[in-house]
This record gives structure tokens, sequence and C-alpha cells, in this order.
């Protein structure tokens, strides 16, 4: 699969930092446990910050530590956005305005959740092999922690608590310099209604009313999602390797999507990776969802742990387990 390369990755982060309140164990035995504990900082959307100056944010510095133009060297713009600013037009388009590129193709992929980056590079390959694009911008948009979970009532939740703000982007190229070696996705459909946007009071998102908008889970089958969760992305991971040929232990970098410390914990075990060989920014940015995987691409680039010739496995899974991706790399630092 050497006709897709990722040639760089960029992240922005919202200015405002959000420090982890001290835990008293007396009053939260739970709050104690380090696997527990919410992340240490996270940051988070300042009033008005629109998705698409996210985009523009992460990938401007991006082209520059290129010594490009966004004009005239993007053919393709595939953002995954999870709170879009207008959910009839998206975000794409007004990102690649404030970048200045005019991009032939905008796709603005709402499906794949915290599991869309390796979606997005299966789109990236399907579009460069049909010969509809060369140079493709991806990007992935984390917007609820200072917007939806800033709501008075499940601004007290654990998911709130855990949740950070951030874009993440990746330019992907038809060439062979740091060649995607696979992508593997699954979907299983019948697990979709596991999850779903309710809001307390029983009126629809867009209504009037009163209940605050959160996600929820099925009660009845929170054992299952949690089960589901932990055993999703060592399948796919697994899966994917067997595809491209290489063993797990080959695996020099695994970065996944951020939920908590614990799936993190149980990934890793179940595939035999040791925690430096699994990257994770959890204790500094909490749970970014889709934008997981690029930022921490991007934070490992910046801090020199993608070695020239590494071979780096990205995956996730999304939602209450409906979807799960995962892809591979052979990372080239030049």
């Amino acid at each position: 699969m050497s006709e897709l390369s990722i040639a760089a990755f960029g992240r922005y982060l919202p200015a405002e930092v959000v420090e982890a309140e001290p835990v008293d164990p007396a009053v939260d035995p739970l709050g104690a446990n380090p696997f527990l504990r919410p992340p240490r900082t996270r940051h988070r959307v300042g009033q008005g910050e629109r998705a698409a100056e996210m985009i523009e944010r992460a990938a401007r510095p991006m082209f520059e530590r290129l010594g490009m133009d966004p004009a005239g060297n993007v053919d393709l713009l595939l953002t995954n956005v999870l709170l879009p600013d207008n959910f009839i037009t998206g975000s794409g388009a007004e990102a690649a305005r404030l970048l200045g590129c005019d991009p032939e193709l905008v796709l603005d992929v709402h499906n794949s959740g915290c599991a869309s980056f390796p979606y997005l590079l299966r789109i990236a390959r399907s579009m460069i092999v049909s010969g509809e694009a060369r140079r493709v911008l991806i990007a992935n948009v984390q917007n609820t922690a200072g917007q939806v979970y800033a709501q008075p009532e499940l601004s007290r939740t654990n998911s709130a608590l855990t949740a950070g703000d951030g874009c993440g982007v990746a330019y992907v190229t038809a060439d062979e310099a740091s060649p995607v070696l696979g992508v593997h996705v699954r979907s299983t459909p019948a697990f979709a209604a596991d999850m779903s946007l309710v809001t307390g009071s029983g009126r629809r998102y867009w209504e009037e009313g009163p209940g605050e908008v959160e996600i929820a889970f099925a009660e009845e089958r929170q054992k299952e999602i949690i089960e589901r969760g932990n055993r999703l992305v060592p399948e796919v991971v697994g899966e994917l390797c067997s595809k491209i040929g290489v063993g797990l232990e080959e695996i020099d970098l695994l970065v996944t999507n951020q939920p908590n410390r614990i799936f993190l914990m149980k990934w890793r075990n179940t595939l035999g990776l040791s925690p430096d060989r699994h990257f994770d920014t959890f204790d500094r940015f909490g749970n970014l969802y889709a934008a997981g995987v690029p930022v921490t691409l991007a934070t490992a680039a910046a801090e020199g742990k993608l070695r020239d010739g590494a071979l780096v496995v990205m995956a996730g899974f999304a939602h209450a387990g409906d979807f799960a991706a995962a892809a591979a790399m052979r990372w080239h630092s030049g």
C-alpha cells in the first residue's frame, strides 16, 4: 500500500488550561486510584472559538515546517469534527477559506468517531488510488469540553472532568516517504443503538426546552460495552498486523484514542506492549476523542518519540463499539 504516505502531523491546543482538583481520599476513595483520577491538565475551547479556526491553527504551522503554502497544495480536505459549528455546511469549507487553499474536494465526515483517523486515511487512499487527489489534508477536531461539557449539570460528570479540546491534522501525499502499510476497519451496526444523544426531558437536541444535552449509553449493557471497548482495539490491531504480515512484537509505537487510563493499560497489556511503546497524552490533554490519535502523533513527533524507520500503529474504537479501525505506517522523519 505504498501509494499513500504521511508527510507530517500538526496539532492545536486551545489556550485555556484546566488543572485537576486535588483528590481527597476520604471524600472520594475511587478518585485516589491513579487509574481513575482525572487528567492532570486539559485544554478547553474559548467562547466563540470555531472548529475551522482550530483546523487552521493546527495546519498552518505544519505547512510552514514543510516549507510550503497550503494554497495549491491541497487537493482534498477531509474533516471529522465532533461538534460542527454549522450542522448544514460542516467545517471544511470554512477551514479551506482560512487556510487560503481551494481544494477540489472537501468531505466533512461525521461518522466513525474516535476511530476516524484511520478511517480518513482509508478514504484518502481510495481517492489517491482513483486519481482524484494527490495531496490530502486530514483534520480531526474535538471541541465539546468547553461547550457541551460546560453545561452546569453535565460539568460535574466524569466525562466532563476527563474531556479536553484540541485539533490534530496530517498531510497525506501520494508517495513513499513515510508509507502507510495498511488500514483495517471493522463496522458492527448492531451496536450503534447502544449510544445515543439524550436531554433528560425527552426533547430532541435542537428543540427548545429543559434538559441538558448529553451522550448516554444503554444502561442494561454497560458492562458489555466496557468489555467490548477493552477487546476491540487489541483485536483490530492484531487483525491489521496479520493483514500486513508483521508481528505484534515488531510494533515500535502504538498510538490510540485516549478514553481513560484503564482502557490504555488494558490495551497495551493485551498486546504485550510496554508503556514506552504505547505513547499517550491522556494526563496532559485528557480525552480528545477523535483528535486523540493525530494530536498524540504530532506530540510524539515534536518530542522525538517517532524514530526514523519506526513501525507506528494507530488505532481506536468509536461510540459504543459499532466501529473500530487501525492503520500502520513506516515513519521516516526526513
